[in-house]
């Protein structure tokens, strides 16, 4: 109970704060709309038409509690106003992505510590590879693909993976070097062969780096996935409920979709580290 105080502290001042900027910033449509009929708003009127407007430029936290209710519980999934429906699509992409960039992150990482041609060549452009900004890579992405017939699932699952195989090859690199010299050398003495190097000693202690990398890698390629749905117009998606929420100037529709993703994200998040735990407790890390 008592770690649980300071994280409803902390959301209690956060849902207060969010509050106070939902009437600062809806004050003016409000007395625009009293000044229209000819009203004199009170304080509590002020605040009451501050938290129930249509199209506020901030929602108030309440508006978009009640948004997520009606487009999660109170819809069908299989509904185009479900976020149930649209998560669905942008999780089966930002998985795909995920499976893709995690194996081309861990066989180009494999192939940097055990080759030094690779590593002096191939590291520089995985780390010049994140420097180009995703907004800009991915409608060059789409219209390429497009070009030769991909379009849909393909485009957006490649841009997933162009954000999700960085930090796999970064950590799993880390981790593939993290055996001390003395170790590696005892191996050679027991006439270990290379295979027998990387499964005993590498890889176990590649682990730790690894699910902290993946960790990162499935949140990036959620992000990337919500990215690929805004240039290719997709009518289905968290990216495509932001988009047609901006296009329509329905901000309690975008803060629900963005609250759907951050909340996927969270149990993606919460997947691996389960997993991680498995697997660590399996390999014998962790009791």
């Amino acid at each position: 109970m008592r770690s649980l105080i300071p994280i409803l502290t902390i959301l209690a001042a956060i849902v207060a704060i969010w509050y106070a900027g939902a009437v600062a910033l809806n004050a003016d449509w409000a007395r625009q709309q009293a000044e229209r009929q000819e009203r004199v708003l009170t304080f509590s009127e002020l605040v009451a038409e501050t938290w129930s407007q249509d199209r506020p430029r901030l929602p108030a936290p309440h508006q978009v509690a009640v948004e997520l209710w009606d487009t999660t519980v109170e819809q069908r999934i299989t509904s185009r106003r479900s976020l149930i429906h649209h998560g669905w699509i942008t999780l089966s992409v930002t998985l795909a992505g995920f499976a893709f960039g995690a194996a081309l992150g861990i066989a180009l990482a494999i192939g940097i510590v055990y080759n030094r041609a690779m590593d002096m060549s191939v590291m520089p452009w995985v780390i010049a590879s994140q420097t180009i900004p995703i907004l800009a890579i991915a409608p060059m992405i789409i219209v390429v693909l497009n070009s030769v017939g991909m379009q849909g699932f393909i485009p957006k699952a490649i841009i997933a993976t162009y954000l999700s195989f960085f930090p796999v090859t970064v950590g799993m690199v880390k981790g593939l070097r993290a055996p001390t010299q003395m170790q590696l050398d005892q191996m050679k003495t027991w006439n270990a062969s290379g295979l027998q190097g990387f499964l005993r000693l590498r890889l176990p202690s590649s682990m730790p780096y690894l699910f902290t990398s993946l960790k990162i890698a499935i949140a990036a390629s959620l992000v990337g996935t919500i990215v690929g749905e805004l240039p290719t117009g997709a009518v289905a998606g968290l990216g495509a409920r932001l988009l047609a929420g901006s296009y329509y100037g329905q901000t309690v529709q975008i803060w629900s979709a963005l609250f759907a993703a951050a909340a996927l994200a969270a149990v993606l998040i919460l997947a691996v580290g389960a997993v991680e735990k498995f697997t660590m407790r399996r390999m014998g890390f962790t009791r």
